[in-house]
Parts: C-alpha cells; sequence; structure tokens
C-alpha cells in the first residue's frame, strides 16, 4: 500500500476542537488537506477552524454533533459526498471518560460513556465506509488508549470502551487489507488533554475524592503536549502503521501487560510505592 498523502484529500476528524484532535486538526491543515471538522463544542470548533484556515488547509467545514445521541451518521456522510465527493481518511478521536470505580458508577453514565467512545466509532465507521472503499489508499484511525492494554481501577467503563476500540479496528484492518483501506489504532499514555479534568463525576463525590484524583491524574500523568502526540499519528497514517503506542511509559506498560497478564498491575503498584520513597 502506498503512502498516504494529505494534501487535497479530505479528512474527518471527530473530537475537533480540543486536545489531540484540535492538534491532529492543525497538522492536517498544514499539509493542505480538506477538513471536515466535528465535535459539540461550537465556540471550539469556530475557533480551530479558523486557525486551520490561516495554516492552509485547502478547505474547511465544522458540524456541530453531540456523539452521544445515537444517530447514525448518514446524513453527515452524506453531505460529505455531496460536497466534496467522499472522505479518504477517518480518525475517530472522540472520546469522554468517568471517575469512580464501577460500584460508584450510574448504568446511565457508563451508557453515554460507551455511545460516544465505542458505538460513535462503529457508528461513524459504518457510515463512511462505502466512501473509503470507492476511494483507492483511504485510511482509517481510530484512537484506543493505554487502557485499551491495560485496565487499571477506576477505569472499567472507560477500559471496556477501549479495548472495544482496539478490538474493532484490528478486525477491521484485516478485513480492509485485500480492499486497500488502510487501519490504524492510537493508544496514547500520557497526552496532556483535558480528558481527566473533564470527566464525569459518576456516583457520589461527596468528600470531593473523585475530582481531586482527576486533578492529580491532570497533573503528573499527563505530560506529552497534545502536538507532538498529532505528530506521531501523522506519521503513523503516511507510513500505514497498524499501531501506534504513544509515550515510552506506555510502550513499557504494554509490554508489562503482554509477558505478565496476569500481574502486571500489582507490579506496577510496587513500582509506583517504591519511587514514592525514594
Amino acid at each position: 500500500m502506498q503512502r498516504f498523502t494529505f494534501a487535497g484529500r479530505t479528512c474527518v476528524i471527530t473530537g475537533a476542537a480540543g486536545g489531540i484532535g484540535a492538534a491532529l486538526t492543525l497538522e492536517l491543515a498544514r499539509r493542505r488537506a480538506v477538513l471536515v471538522l466535528v465535535d459539540k463544542d461550537t465556540d471550539g470548533l469556530a475557533g480551530i477552524a479558523k486557525m486551520a484556515r490561516d495554516l492552509g488547509a485547502t478547505d474547511v467545514s465544522t458540524y456541530e454533533i453531540d456523539l452521544s445521541d445515537g444517530a447514525d451518521r448518514g446524513d453527515l456522510a452524506a453531505e460529505v459526498s455531496s460536497r466534496l465527493g467522499g472522505a479518504d481518511l477517518l480518525i475517530n478521536n472522540a472520546g469522554v471518560t468517568l471517575s469512580g470505580t464501577f460500584e460508584q458508577n450510574r448504568m446511565a453514565d457508563v451508557e453515554w460513556l460507551l455511545e460516544i467512545n465505542l458505538h460513535a466509532v462503529l457508528r461513524m465507521t459504518k457510515a463512511f465506509l462505502p466512501q473509503l472503499l470507492a476511494r483507492p489508499g483511504s485510511h482509517v484511525v481510530n484512537i484506543s488508549s493505554l487502557f485499551g492494554l491495560i485496565a487499571p481501577p477506576g477505569q472499567v467503563a472507560y477500559a471496556t470502551s477501549k479495548y472495544a476500540v482496539r478490538g474493532f479496528t484490528e478486525a477491521l484492518r484485516h478485513e480492509l487489507a485485500p480492499r486497500g483501506v488502510g487501519v490504524t489504532v492510537v493508544h496514547p499514555g500520557g497526552v496532556r488533554t483535558n480528558i481527566a479534568l473533564n470527566a464525569r463525576l459518576s456516583g457520589t463525590d461527596a468528600d470531593g475524592a473523585q475530582a481531586a484524583d482527576n486533578r492529580h491524574f491532570h497533573e503528573t500523568a499527563l505530560t506529552l503536549p497534545p502536538e507532538e502526540a498529532a505528530r506521531q499519528i501523522v506519521a503513523a497514517i503516511q507510513s500505514r502503521r497498524p499501531r501506534l503506542v504513544i509515550t515510552k511509559a506506555a510502550r513499557a506498560a504494554d509490554l508489562l501487560a503482554r509477558v505478565m497478564p496476569a500481574r502486571y498491575w500489582s507490579i506496577s503498584e510496587r513500582v509506583a510505592r517504591t519511587r514514592k520513597l525514594t
């Protein structure tokens, strides 16, 4: 399969108003892509669209969409096909998280998360798949997570969704490879976005412990600039890499989980305690 080129190619990005999605938008704008930006944040979309135009994007269109609404996205795909001829690249990036244990989580919140993190990925891919198959050399990118490789406590719903995205993407890659469509799964770990700060507090948080944990995680664990993550993702698309794990810490955690699948978390906790003592 030939390297993917971006100039003049139609790229659909969900969660484009912030974090990795915004950084990807600007990285692709510099490469003269045609951008279709999806997010529920109207003001954020407008701001990132202006920046993308200023950076040289061939064309920029924005769609205010709440991916939790369960729609099949056929109307969006039809509009992209009618206006731009179809999509060459689909990046399913939008994601949310919850705080608290599964015991604390409300099922309504779990279902909300699964709709955005998993079902929206399926719906977007299903809606755009006919266009991608019709356009030679197209590509799909699904953003999973480090927590699609390891499953820490307090992340039951999130890890469920991200492991599912990983499985979906790997199976889809095997289906589409003979058809000339590239597929990449991305596992970011420790990228500096606001996903932890914006985590929905699910269940009781009377003492503020969940919110405090979210702030601590944001301040201590999320250190890689999203711009660097975007550069790595763009390079992976260009080279048609099937899998990208971002940050050395994430790659180390992935290796540990594969070598010691039953013990990786207890080992990780022991290492963390040792570091606190030194």
